[in-house]
């Protein structure tokens, strides 16, 4: 029976730490690049056999900590890091807890390690799949030296998720577009690491028709999703969020529902739209083209003189209100 701490942390208190998944996706549903998925069917070939290594075998007697199966999943965003997982724990028939960070992730001092280490516990009692979503905000890079207590309690945060991962048998999937950012000790903690790269033409293709409900979805004649696949790169979920604006664009239109229909230019317009919202995200703050972005000095000088003017204004005022005091002063005496 789960202890009150796991059922609140489970979600019958005010914050969910863990949110718990009943997979629905499968693996026939992810269309993967073949190195990937190479590698993704290697982990799970190392899951299926994890109790013929570790007990008929006899490595478990040998391997007394370590023995968890911890797998990084590391790729741009939308790549389909979040399904693979789902995928994973549908097709090992159990649950995924979702670590939520954010909620994890407390303003007491001392309560976030708790937290880590009471979603270990939750996930070893329901034998569930353990799921650290941009897991670079928990796994980040110790500091040296911390002097500070926000980074005494993030060393201690990573040095409690580093205990558990050495003594967890089960399976930690952590999931990252910063992998860079991971302490280095990490490494050798994670068993398998998973490069989701973006799809090739012909994956693209395989997911642009995937998105599409197969009796249900009126498409025009004109549609053709290997001209798609080919000419736009785009991530699963940049194609997901471009289906569900071509129909919205395709449903708006004025026509009677029965004859509207899905064609090529609301797909094509869609994606560019998408793609194009994507480029505006990675934009700098100063335009490059212009030749207007200032460098690392220059930025601190204009700052600097920013504070100075901001300095001598403000010993201008309190000169003027200290002379004006003394006028006063004496205006008051020669009466």
């Amino acid at each position: 029976m789960a202890s009150p701490l796991i059922s609140f942390l489970t979600g019958l208190g005010s914050r969910r730490v863990v949110e718990t998944v009943v997979p629905a996706r499968t693996l026939s549903e992810v269309v993967l690049p073949p190195q990937t998925r190479r590698t993704l069917d290697q982990a799970l070939a190392e899951v299926r056999n994890h109790n013929l290594i570790f007990s008929h075998w006899g490595l478990g007697e040998r391997h007394t900590s370590g023995r968890g199966l911890a797998f990084n999943f590391a790729g741009p965003p939308g790549t389909g890091k979040t399904i693979c997982a789902e995928a994973i724990a549908h097709a090992l028939g159990k649950k995924l807890l979702v670590v939520d960070y954010a909620e994890a992730e407390s303003m007491w001092l001392g309560e976030t390690p708790k937290n880590i280490v009471a979603a270990f516990r939750a996930a070893s009692e329901q034998n569930a799949v353990l799921f650290f979503d941009e897991a670079d905000a928990i796994a980040t890079r110790r500091s040296i030296g911390a002097a500070s207590a926000p980074d005494r309690e993030r060393n201690l945060t990573v040095n409690v998720l580093l205990r558990e991962l050495e003594t967890f048998n089960g399976i930690v999937i952590f999931a990252t577009n910063l992998a860079a950012n991971f302490d280095r000790a990490f490494e050798r903690r994670i068993r398998s690491h998973v490069l989701f790269e973006i799809p090739g033409a012909e994956e693209r293709a395989r997911i642009w028709r995937l998105q599409i409900h197969p009796t249900k979805t009126p498409l025009a004649a004109d549609v053709d999703f290997n001209q798609l696949g080919e000419r736009y790169v785009a991530t699963g979920g940049d194609i997901k969020n471009a289906v569900i604006k071509a129909a919205a664009a395709a449903a708006a239109e004025f026509a009677p529902d029965l004859g509207k229909q899905i064609g090529q230019r609301h797909f094509e317009s869609a994606v560019e739209e998408v793609l194009a919202a994507k480029a505006i995200m990675r934009q700098s703050l100063f335009d490059e083209a212009n030749g207007s972005t200032p460098d690392a000095l220059n930025l601190v000088m204009q700052r600097e003189g920013r504070w100075r003017v901001a300095i001598l204004l403000a010993v201008g005022l309190s000169s003027t209100a200290f002379v004006a005091a003394i006028a006063a002063i004496g205006l008051a005496l020669f009466r």
